[in-house]
């Protein structure tokens, strides 16, 4: 084998010291250097890139001190004093709920169109009365509604007593032609008659229309329906998720609660569809019809937040399907937020809302035998 020039062995020494130079670095992660490749190589692949930032770590206890202040515990009944509970008047007016026998046609009664073992509503954006005819409103639950501060969608009846009342002589909902055509169907039932005894006995003619709508109301007083999130506010930590506990932080960033406070989440006032910006479409001139004021039109009562994954389709005229898409236009609409929620944010928001989705009482809303 023939003998290298010593000109050639130092070139031969000068390139692998050359490539000595790259490659060390490169497999070493050493510390200095400019950070780029060179000749393909990058010379800094072993340094791992800093972790961006964490977000700080939300605390249950701070967000529970702010919730209490804006929210609250969904109370087990809701009692007035101008129409005291018994036994007898809720064991009455649980009869009336269930009974067809109100309508004209002798099959609609208030459980038709809010239906108590699916939520207390029919799940139809409006209801068909006796003759099959549509209403224009989305028929609400019934489920904690005597705890709103009117009720109706435009609020034109005080409590549940005077809301019992409406639907019976509607004569697209119920049909009756007037309150002595109810009283003369009672009074042929002489179960009523003596279960009209009971619940009024204080009464010469027990009865009556307005004891009717008393017995009614009654019952409907104890349709409360305590969720999780009643339970951790309440102090129990793991009752909500993670995911529920960022949507209720979100819930309160957002700003929902200007509208949706109260241990209803909703139900405490009045407020116009499309405060923030113009809502398309709008037909229903909402409270101004009832008030005559044009500051009331397209004004409607804030629906209760509670059981909302079960009670669509949404909006009063249930023009909208899907929860997720109530949540997005409502934050476009009704809040000052800009940008709309991200899908990781809808995904907390809507875990959030399904906390407020509580147990039906099963045995208080069994139907009872009709007299």
């Amino acid at each position: 084998m023939p003998t290298m020039h010593r000109s050639a062995r130092l070139r031969s020494s000068g390139i692998l010291a050359l490539l000595a130079s790259l490659i060390v670095p490169a497999c070493g992660g050493a510390e200095h250097g400019d950070g780029h490749g060179h000749g393909g190589i990058e010379v800094h692949v072993g340094r791992v890139p800093p972790a961006p930032p964490k977000q700080p770590e939300l605390d249950p206890a701070a967000l529970r001190e702010r919730a209490l202040k804006l929210f609250g515990v969904v109370p087990k009944e809701f009692p007035s004093p101008q129409n005291p509970l018994t036994d007898a008047k809720i064991n009455l007016g649980r009869m009336l709920y269930y009974d067809g026998r109100l309508s004209k046609n002798g099959q609609i009664s208030c459980n038709s169109c809010h239906v108590l073992d699916a939520y207390g509503v029919d799940s139809l954006a409006t209801s068909p009365g006796h003759d099959g005819t549509f209403g224009e409103r989305n028929s609400p639950t019934v489920y904690n509604a005597a705890g709103h501060l009117s009720q109706f969608w435009d609020g034109r009846a005080a409590d549940v007593e005077a809301q019992a009342k409406g639907p019976v002589l509607n004569p697209i909902e119920m049909g009756m032609p007037d309150e002595a055509s109810v009283e003369a169907v009672l009074a042929a039932i002489p179960g009523y008659v003596e279960a009209f005894g009971a619940a009024f006995p204080d009464d010469e003619s027990p009865v009556t229309y307005e004891n009717m709508s008393k017995a009614i109301g009654a019952f409907e007083r104890r349709l409360a329906t305590p969720a999780p999130i009643d339970a951790w506010l309440g102090g129990d930590d793991a009752a909500l998720s993670p995911a529920a506990l960022a949507g209720l932080k979100l819930f309160m960033d957002v700003d929902c609660q200007s509208c949706h406070a109260g241990f209803n989440f909703g139900g405490a006032m009045y407020q116009k569809v499309g405060t923030e910006k113009p809502w398309p479409g709008l037909e229903d001139v909402g409270r101004a019809a009832i008030t005559g004021d044009e500051r009331d039109r397209h004004v409607f009562k804030v629906p209760s937040l509670r059981n909302i994954d079960k009670t669509g389709p949404y909006l009063h005229d249930g023009s909208i399907d899907s929860l997720k898409a109530m949540v997005a236009k409502m934050v476009h609409h009704q809040t000052k937020r800009t940008a709309p929620l991200s899908d990781e944010e809808m995904a907390n928001m809507l875990a959030f809302l399904g906390s407020l989705t509580g147990e039906l009482p099963s045995e208080y809303i069994k139907k009872p035998q009709l007299p």
